[in-house]
């Protein structure tokens, strides 16, 4: 085989290997012209066999140890002498530089068991690093998972980059979206306290109003315009005429004041809404007279001209006063009698008419 070709077929592993004996060779070498030098004096000619000999078997552990590949077992007896071979190439220059040198210092002498503890050191740490030697096929395929691993681990760290990126730009679109919401919101916050203020503040005027003067059911009941369907119109109220001021009118339809029909060729009008007894009450201001209930002398007023006036022509204080007390409503005989006797002196001043049956009447109804 030629030099071109073994150098193509060296491995990592055998170039290691290489410098490392190359390395040892030259430490040996040198350890043993000083090991001569320091010897020969003492030894004569034996002194050459002596020191080749223990550089020489320690460069062949060294060898052993390579050989053994990463066997332990193997590996141990030829570690332990190679130790024991370190120990003595390294102590003899070391014990010479303490005990002879000292009229002065041989660099050779130093650099010697420093080079001898360190190129075993270093066969220490590389073997097992370096595994078992391998064909050319398991190296290819060793390489081929080495990079696909590898391939893998720079995507992964390709694909945390990318991930990390995104997680950055999220975090701090987020973050603005946050802010912009939170300026919204409380905007809002704001805009709702100073209303709930507002709103407040005329809550408690309101509150004081309704409690000073309470408005009757009938107020809520009042029914609210619709869009396209609204008409001018208003409910006809007992004691005013609209279209003839001053003029009392009957509560119902077709009573005094109240057109009917035609006549002489005057069109008619609609006839007005029945006023209830509510009605009544919420043009007086007092609460809607209830039955078994004590009235007072407003309430009683309003019952007793609704009563009055629900019939036409109108009714007799007889009629009135015994519909009074079949309703259930409480008064006494002399408030209904004084109540009554108003009623017509207002009836009076008004100019209305007073009712057919007019022989049923208190004594005192003008009173």
């Amino acid at each position: 085989m030629s030099k071109r070709s073994r150098l193509r077929d060296a491995t990592p592993r055998g170039m290691v290997l290489a410098v490392l004996a190359a390395v040892t060779l030259g430490v040996a070498i040198l350890s043993v012209a000083v090991s001569y030098d320091i010897l020969e004096p003492k030894f004569g000619a034996w002194a050459v066999p002596t020191v080749v000999a223990l550089d020489a078997l320690w460069v062949v552990f060294q060898a052993t140890e390579i050989l053994a590949h990463n066997n332990r077992a193997r590996a141990a007896r030829v570690q332990r002498a190679g130790l024991a071979l370190t120990a003595i190439n390294a102590a003899i220059p070391t014990v010479d530089l303490v005990l002879n040198r000292t009229d002065g210092f041989d660099l050779a002498v130093i650099i010697t068991p420093i080079a001898v503890v360190a190129t075993k050191c270093a066969w220490w740490l590389t073997l097992p690093s370096l595994g078992r030697r391998t064909s050319a096929d398991t190296r290819r395929t060793l390489d081929d998972q080495r990079q696909d691993v590898a391939d893998q681990l720079e995507r992964m760290e390709a694909d945390a980059a990318h991930r990390i990126e995104l997680l950055a730009v999220a975090t701090d679109l987020e973050r603005r979206v946050a802010e912009a919401e939170t300026a919204y919101r409380q905007s809002v916050l704001e805009i709702q306290q100073t209303m709930t203020e507002e709103l407040h503040r005329q809550a408690e005027a309101t509150a004081a109003t309704v409690a000073a003067k309470p408005l009757p059911a009938s107020v809520a009941a009042i029914p609210l315009p619709e869009l396209g369907q609204w008409t001018p119109t208003a409910p006809a109220l007992p004691g005013t005429d609209r279209h003839t001021p001053g003029t009392q009118v009957s509560a119902l339809p077709g009573g005094p004041g109240t057109p009917a029909g035609t006549d002489g060729g005057t069109p008619s009008r609609p006839a007005a809404r029945a006023v209830t007894l509510a009605d009544l009450a919420a043009v007086a201001g007092v609460p809607v007279p209830q039955p078994d209930t004590p009235l007072t002398d407003r309430q009683m007023d309003v019952v007793l001209r609704h009563l009055r006036y629900s019939d036409d022509p109108p009714r007799s204080y007889r009629r009135a006063r015994d519909d009074f007390r079949r309703a259930g409503y409480v008064g006494s005989e002399e408030r209904v009698r004084h109540a009554w006797g108003a009623l017509l002196a207002a009836e009076e001043e008004s100019g209305q008419p007073e009712d057919s049956d007019s022989e049923d009447e208190p004594a005192d109804a003008g009173a």
